[in-house]
């Protein structure tokens, strides 16, 4: 056998010895490791690697399936890639932008060189149904994708040559001397992660028109040869459509473009354009509110992270400057008494569940608020986990709206003994808009796991490692509570800020570094870290002190 190194793995608890220079394929197979949903990748001493990994020295491993984030994310760029593959080949010149996670899936663009209008009705249909075709063609000739380090420049001028410019700069703005791509049959491709070892790894997907372009459609990761249920999502896709106008206002949609900007010295113009973007943004929404006297309750819902308190809080000042009163109540005050909170199988207190809100006091006293009649307001006591009188007493007066933040906003549970016409709903989240490169998309939680990191080390004294740890339950409690709802909002706004994650970098990546390598979190750590490092980072010094992003990063003229 030659020389060997020892792997510890995860998978088989225990420790095996292969041969040095074996890559994780090959310590796979030897392993006889049976995954029945198919091996994706693995964490390398908790680092997630791909499946052509070289192995030299003792190693931790443990071998992921698209069950996994990380898993997931392999499936599906080695999925893009294809997709890439399939239009170079049927459509030369065409520009492919793999751009925004909508409907279960992602939606995609395909630019004509010449500048002219997409293709729409039948052309579109059957250039989808061609590209769709040929993908699977591509999955079904079982080919290798390969992967290339060389030096910086060749890889830049190879894509530049290829008329994939959104790579080349952003190659161009790290300055590294060696980088790597990968290659697929002669076609060449950059991605930030692994790929997965051949095409016929891809067992499920579809592609189908969508508004004016295409939707890229994932299987489900528990249930991998079944599509993910399309979701309708109209008008989360109008916002995502109107950040694409805003960023042609600005004249940058990907990160090299970014860099690019910023190394020019227009890094202050990014700032005070895309703040006076989303503030003309919040001003539109209260217009539309004081123009309808009947609105009374304004309900803000949105997840964790997404800078709702920041926005109810300039929400209110735009209220304010319609001539109208707005009063912030704190949904947090109508919890029922612990001991009647919903628990959760495991035992702990469900405080995410919408049951664990005093729903008939909720409604009873807005209702008592509409028709001129005076209450107090309650008071929850966290330390007893008793609700309280406040001794608060308000009652409203013709110019006065109700501000209501919080997860359970839109949840019609809630709300439902309050009248519709008295109603107006928000959904504010941070929609990631910017791509590292055509091919390369920036998953929205990403950016608001990052702001939730900031904020935590800040305000509450938690670690990124702990951060990082409660990251999957808050997810999951969003996908429950927040998001089945966020479509029968009346407005939904964007609070991210196109630059945002350039001023976050500096803020995030000493918190990131401090996580141990021994940890579970490190792999994510590791891999937000590797992200960032592709921006370069912004100064605060010219983020206006009402900036959402002051929330998380500290500086605000808000009291919170």
């Amino acid at each position: 056998m030659g020389k060997t190194i020892t792997i510890r793995c995860k998978n088989t608890g225990r420790s095996h010895k292969v041969p040095m220079g074996f890559n994780l394929e090959e310590v796979y197979e030897m392993l006889e490791i049976q995954m029945p949903l198919g091996v994706t990748s693995a964490k390398v001493n908790n680092k997630v690697e791909g499946l052509h990994f070289m192995l030299f020295n003792d190693k931790d491993v443990e071998f992921l399936d698209i069950s996994s984030s990380s898993g997931m994310r392999t499936y599906t760029r080695s999925l893009f890639f294809v997709l890439y593959k399939a239009v170079r080949e049927l459509y030369p010149g065409m520009r492919l932008r793999i751009d925004t996670p909508v409907s279960n899936g992602y939606y995609c663009t395909l630019e004509p060189a010449d500048g002219a209008a997409p293709a729409g009705g039948d052309e579109a249909a059957a250039r989808c149904t061609a590209i769709r075709q040929r993908m699977q063609e591509i999955i079904d000739a079982d080919l290798p994708f390969h992967r290339v380090t060389c030096p910086t420049e060749e890889a830049i001028r190879l894509f530049r040559e290829s008329g994939l410019e959104s790579k080349a700069q952003l190659l161009e703005s790290l300055g590294s001397l060696y980088t790597h791509y990968y290659t697929l049959d002669g076609t060449a491709d950059y991605f930030y992660g692994s790929l997965l070892i051949r095409t016929s790894q891809i067992t499920c997907f579809d592609l189908l028109t969508y508004g004016e372009g295409l939707l890229l459609r994932l299987p489900d990761p528990q249930q991998p040869g079944k599509l993910r249920p399309m979701r309708e999502q109209a008008k989360m896709f109008d916002v995502f459509r109107e950040q694409h106008r805003w960023q042609k206002i600005l004249g940058i949609s990907t990160v090299g473009e970014l860099n690019k900007a910023c190394e020019e010295g227009y890094a202050n113009d990014l700032i005070n354009v895309s703040e006076a973007l989303q503030e003309k943004k919040i001003s539109q929404i209260a217009d539309r509110i004081a123009a309808q006297p009947a609105y009374k309750v304004i309900l803000i819902a949105g997840p964790s992270s997404s800078g709702k308190t920041t926005f109810s809080k300039r929400l209110s000042v735009q209220l304010m400057a319609c001539g109208l009163h707005p009063v912030p109540l704190s949904l947090d005050d109508y919890f029922v008494n612990r001991a009647d909170t919903p628990r959760l199988p495991n035992g702990d207190y469900d405080y995410e569940n919408v049951e664990a809100m005093n729903i008939p006091l909720f409604n009873a006293q807005m209702n008592a608020l509409l028709h001129g009649e005076e209450v107090e307001l309650p008071r929850y006591n966290f330390k007893t986990g008793q609700s309280e009188g406040s001794g608060q007493r308000l009652k409203l007066k013709s110019d006065t709206l109700l501000i209501l933040e919080g997860i359970h906003a839109l949840n019609p549970r809630l709300t439902a003994d309050i009248p519709d016409a008295n109603k107006f709903k928000i959904y504010a989240s941070a929609l990631t808009t910017i791509l590292l490169d055509d091919h390369n998309y920036i998953p929205t939680t990403d950016n608001r796991l990052l702001r939730r990191i900031v904020r935590d080390y800040k305000y509450r004294g938690y670690s990124a490692e702990d951060t990082i740890r409660r990251w999957p339950e808050v997810r999951e409690g969003e996908e429950r509570w927040i998001f089945p709802f966020q479509e029968q909002a009346d407005e939904m706004v964007n609070t991210a800020l196109l630059f945002e994650l350039a001023t976050l970098r500096d803020q995030a990546l000493p918190l990131l570094e401090r996580v141990p390598e021994h940890a579970p979190e490190y792999s994510e750590a590791y891999r937000l870290r590797k992200f960032l490092g592709y921006f370069r980072p912004i100064s605060l010094e010219g983020l206006p002190p009402t900036s959402l992003l002051r929330e998380f990063l500290g500086g605000s003229t808000f009291r919170y």
